[in-house]
């Protein structure tokens, strides 16, 4: 670390006075660290796929932060030094969510969704989701984008895995023709991607920001999906972004389905504990 640490020394051009370690994820270790003039978070890890997930990081963070609707961290740089690859952010000093900071994380992720995109689902570069590659190839039909972008590749990732059989995988006509009627038509917003509990921050003066995305123009819903799959944000930050965004007219169905996608994830990722989850839904909507 002390060879990073005097290699981010000279970026940043300020000395750096003290050091801590902080939650950082799977692959990345974290550190806080502290200059004359502010505070930095700085990821770090030496696994060979981490750049080019911390550059996706970045243009994500960018992303959100270029509509001026939720609060984003700052990001400094990314790089890598003798073997290690690097992200540097804003330091966000945090506390624990009050139903009045959950209020406010919904009133401002329902202002991200409104965020006018163009008339495409996907984005401008791929990226990942967790450590897997997601891919974002642009369509202008959301079920098209949802199953060939989404579903598909997981599915495909678990079958070479072991962890699904070609009985349990339904035919890709019959998920376009059960998502194009259960989703309708859909406007594209921007998405954080990945929202869950881990990946928003109330800053101390109850500032919500959103850290770690997966960005992507897709049906706002999804979001919501993933906020849920892990016990959910708290009543208020449902009502307060539906005051904003109403409720899609399937929305039990489609939280169903999109939270498949992240079954799916978790079930590459992690393995077998998942597969249940994964079976009920892929036979229940499939």
């Amino acid at each position: 670390m002390k060879p990073l640490l005097e290699h981010l020394e000279s970026l940043l051009n300020e000395p750096i006075k003290k050091i801590c370690p902080v939650s950082g994820g799977d692959i990345s270790t974290a550190h806080k660290v502290e200059t004359a003039h502010g505070l930095y978070f700085v990821k770090s890890s030496n696994d060979p796929n981490a750049f080019p997930m911390y550059e996706a990081e970045a243009k994500g963070l960018r992303q959100l932060a270029a509509t001026n609707t939720i609060a984003i961290p700052k990001t400094h740089t990314t790089g890598q030094f003798e073997g290690v690859s690097y992200l540097v952010m804003e330091f966000v000093e945090s506390k624990r969510p009050s139903e009045k900071d959950f209020e406010r994380l919904g009133s401002k992720l329902a202002e991200l969704h409104r965020t006018t995109m163009p008339p495409f689902f996907g984005n401008d570069h791929d990226n990942f989701i967790g450590s897997l590659p997601q891919c974002n190839q642009q369509h202008v039909d959301w079920a098209t984008f949802y199953v060939r972008e989404r579903l598909l590749p997981q599915i495909k990732m678990g079958w070479q895995q072991n962890l699904l059989s070609k009985q349990q995988i339904p035919s890709t006509a019959k998920m376009l023709d059960v998502c194009q009627n259960l989703f309708g038509k859909v406007t594209p917003s921007l998405l954080h991607g990945d929202l869950w509990g881990g990946n928003y921050l109330i800053a101390s003066n109850g500032t919500p920001y959103l850290i770690d995305p997966a960005v992507y123009a897709g049906h706002s819903a999804v979001d919501l999906a993933m906020s849920r799959l892990f016990g959910g944000f708290g009543t208020s930050f449902y009502e307060a972004y539906h005051e904003v965004i109403p409720p899609h007219q399937n929305q039990r169905q489609c939280n169903d389905v999109y939270q498949l996608y992240y079954l799916l994830v978790h079930l590459n990722l992690f393995g077998s504990s998942y597969r249940n989850s994964v079976l009920v839904l892929l036979k229940q909507y499939f």
